[in-house]
């Protein structure tokens, strides 16, 4: 595969290219977007094929995108409990989490995945926002014993239900001991990589962070490709169909600085994404408390939508969101994200509706691209909701 040798991630240019953008390209993408100032393959011709590669076999994903905050140093622990809301003290060493960094007024600035890979050595794998500099500043201006930087460090995702037949010819059996949200040191052909059961699928699949992904990022491109090619392995963008099903958010379209955890879903059901009861102040712990007490006035509700196909959201269909009706024709909100399952055969998406609107069973109108549809307030995830599919590996290989 002939490819640049000299991609990198760690480029001083408005928009850079991710250590597997040579690599990834080479497999036809069709549309690109900007994530984290970084060039993200966004699919490769039929996001719906990718959907069906994803749910049926196994899927290689170029997320370079996913920049990582690395903090450590003596006050390593202390400063990033203090930057998240859930407790890291029931973080172990070689966990990992999923977390929101919140502002002073308890709207959410990133919504990363935590690895805890020292007792005081933490990588965020960011979502898109910027994150390096807030971090940078909230340690200056609190005099904590931190370094705070960007390593040379890029993930690729290997996703789908084969991902164990992969992933052990790549690492051996042993990498199917590996529990759920969880990470391990690994080498693979002279490569140092961390290897975590995560993804953006809540599917069966795995992460792997490649350390000094400016000189190897190729090299391990090709690695995981010739390993899957006899799994009739795809190279896929993101799935957003998948990610709506399983209720998974996305910064910047469900969430934004201007929502906070208790609108978005999190912190009254899920009280230990936001966990007011640990002794540890936080960022925004103060704004939330009052947030808790008051209540809101709005809530991320999953929304099923009548109406034509509404596409697969990875298309560019959806430039604007959907505005959201009482059944009066009163304005009320919008659908933050959405696609047509074709599993469930049915528009589904999240809408930010008053609070008097979110119980299941509640009747909308959306208008869509097609015009004014009928709309049902419904429970979300609309798959799977304990997550059992990306829980359970069989320790043997699959047929």
């Amino acid at each position: 595969m002939a490819v640049n040798p000299n991609p990198g991630i760690l480029q001083y240019s408005r928009l850079r290219k991710s250590p597997f953008f040579h690599a990834s390209r080479q497999h036809g993408v069709s549309l690109y977007s900007v994530y984290n100032h970084t060039y993200h393959p966004r699919h490769y011709g039929d996001p719906v094929a990718e959907y069906w590669a994803l749910l049926e076999g196994v899927t290689l994903w170029d997320v370079g995108v996913e920049r990582q905050v690395e903090i450590t140093g003596p006050d390593a622990f202390e400063f990033t409990n203090m930057l998240v809301p859930r407790d890291l003290t029931k973080c172990k060493v070689g966990q990992c989490k999923y977390v929101f960094v919140t502002a002073e007024d308890g709207g959410i600035i990133n919504d990363p995945v935590l690895l805890r890979l020292g007792e005081n050595h933490f990588w965020l794998s960011l979502a898109d926002s910027d994150v390096l500099l807030w971090a940078k500043g909230l340690a200056h201006g609190l005099g904590m014993d931190v370094r705070i930087h960007e390593p040379d460090v890029g993930p690729v995702q290997v996703q789908g239900p084969k991902s164990r037949d992969v992933m052990v010819d790549l690492f051996g059996e042993s990498i199917l001991d590996v529990p759920y949200y969880y990470a391990v040191d690994r080498e693979l052909n002279g490569m140092q990589v961390v290897v975590s059961r995560t993804g953006y699928t809540a599917e069966l699949g795995y992460e792997i962070y490649l350390h000094n992904a400016t000189r190897d990022g190729v090299k391990l491109w090709e690695t995981i490709w010739e390993a899957g090619r006899p799994h009739g392995m795809q190279v896929i963008g993101p799935c957003h169909i998948r990610r709506i099903e399983a209720g998974i958010l996305s910064w910047g379209c469900d969430i934004t600085y201007e929502t906070n955890p208790f609108e978005a879903g999190y912190g009254f059901e899920k009280t230990w994404m936001v966990d007011l009861e640990q002794d540890a102040d936080f960022i925004g712990k103060e704004a939330l408390t009052r947030i808790k007490t008051e209540g809101v006035a709005r809530k991320l509700v999953g929304v099923r939508m009548g109406g034509p196909g509404i596409g697969s959201f990875n298309d560019g269909s959806m430039i604007e969101p959907f505005d959201v009706h009482d059944p009066h024709g009163l304005r009320i909100g919008e659908v933050t994200s959405a696609c047509h399952s074709p599993r469930l055969d049915s528009n589904i998406g999240f809408a930010m509706v008053p609070v008097a609107y979110q119980e299941p069973g509640t009747e909308l109108v959306v208008h869509t691209q097609h015009g004014p549809q009928d709309a049902i307030v419904v429970e979300k995830p609309f798959h799977d909701p304990n997550k059992d599919i990306p829980k359970h590996l069989e320790r043997t290989a699959s047929a």
